[in-house]
């Protein structure tokens, strides 16, 4: 059976098949959790990243987890929010579905998410969790790897919104 779940905690402790990188389009570290994935996973994710020469918004790109629990880390520039109508809710969409794609194509059975775009990048908090548990729920009817996504929230109040999506 095919499961999504809204734990809190640090996704740089998950030891999932693959974890998500809330990524910017540079691949080279940020704040947050970009930050907080490349400093967990030592300086040979730099490397890796460094060979891709980025990565645009919506698309994905898959390393090793090097220092981290997890076996791969799937990384994916969620969109920054301008106001909702320059194609957010498609891009962030995207996001999690070639993501997802990624995780597929390497066999990962268990994924684990940030809550991509919601940081610093300022896309409202519960219409993100919306698209992402549907987009997630979607991919997960013909998904051929995957059966166990987890969403990792890092406060109470994104694991909450989470929840509710997943309720809904």
């Amino acid at each position: 059976m095919k499961t999504i779940q809204v734990v809190e905690g640090d996704i740089t402790t998950v030891a999932a098949d693959a974890i998500v990188n809330a990524a910017n389009t540079t691949l080279m570290g940020g704040g947050g959790v970009d930050g907080a994935i490349h400093r967990a996973a030592g300086p040979a994710l730099y490397a890796a990243c460094e060979k891709f020469g980025g990565c645009p918004t919506g698309e994905a790109r898959i390393t090793s987890g090097f220092n981290l629990p997890a076996k791969y880390i799937i990384h994916t520039p969620g969109p920054i929010w301008h106001g909702g109508d320059h194609g957010e809710d498609q891009l962030l969409a995207n996001s999690y579905r070639n993501s997802l794609t990624l995780a597929d194509e390497y066999d990962c059975r268990t994924v684990a998410f940030p809550s991509i775009s919601t940081g610093v990048y300022s896309f409202p908090l519960g219409r993100a969790a919306q698209i992402a548990i549907q987009t997630i729920r979607e991919f997960l009817q013909t998904a051929s790897q995957v059966e166990e996504v987890t969403m990792v929230c890092f406060d109470p109040t994104t694991a909450r919104a989470y929840r509710t999506a997943v309720n809904s």
